[in-house]
């Protein structure tokens, strides 16, 4: 089983982040992994986007062409990727800043308010964490116990405060899901 997914934004909406914490999840869960960042020209508000690619088969290459999946947090990345992803596939939308509809009928869509949850939890920068708490439990390819231990990991010291809310935003978006 492979995933290539495809994951875009504007720099500053975490998309890095997403990718990060899926390769890690897969390398914690003896997966197959890739993780490649592309940023445009600058890095806080420009155009940023990963590839990921999670298998439990051999990787050949980390350069995804047509994605099996794509996670759009911006309209652009939704505009330039949409066309991109398999017949099957699955497209993530972040519902609360495109108001546009996936256009395709040959893949399914699935809108996550990420913004909207972020603001209710009181910190807009756990948005992106919404949006992979909602692909975690749409795709079911890796475990939501592996990302919480890796948050542990990841927030330390003055940090730790924080780990609780990012699971709460995993925990939200995963119930968009449901």
């Amino acid at each position: 089983m492979t995933n290539e997914i495809m994951i875009a934004g504007f720099g500053g909406q975490g998309v890095m982040a997403i990718g990060k914490s899926l390769a890690e999840a897969g390398m914690k869960e003896g997966k197959e992994v890739s993780w490649l960042p592309s940023y445009g020209p600058e890095m806080r508000g420009g155009t940023a986007n990963c590839s990921v690619v999670i298998s439990t088969d051999p990787i050949v290459s980390p350069i995804i062409l047509e994605p099996t999946e794509l996670i759009a947090m911006n309209l652009p990345s939704l505009l330039k990727f949409e066309p991109t992803v398999v017949p099957g596939g699955t497209i993530f939308v972040n519902s609360s800043i495109i108001t546009e509809k996936v256009t395709r009928t040959d893949v399914k869509a699935v809108y996550v308010p990420c913004l909207d949850i972020a603001n209710e939890l009181g910190n807009t920068k756990v948005a992106n964490m919404v949006m992979l708490g909602a692909y975690i439990q749409a795709m079911g390819n890796l475990g939501e116990e592996t990302i919480k231990e890796m948050l542990v990991h990841m927030f330390t010291g003055p940090k730790a405060k924080l780990v609780d809310l990012n699971i709460e935003a995993l925990r939200r978006g995963a119930a968009c899901v449901k």
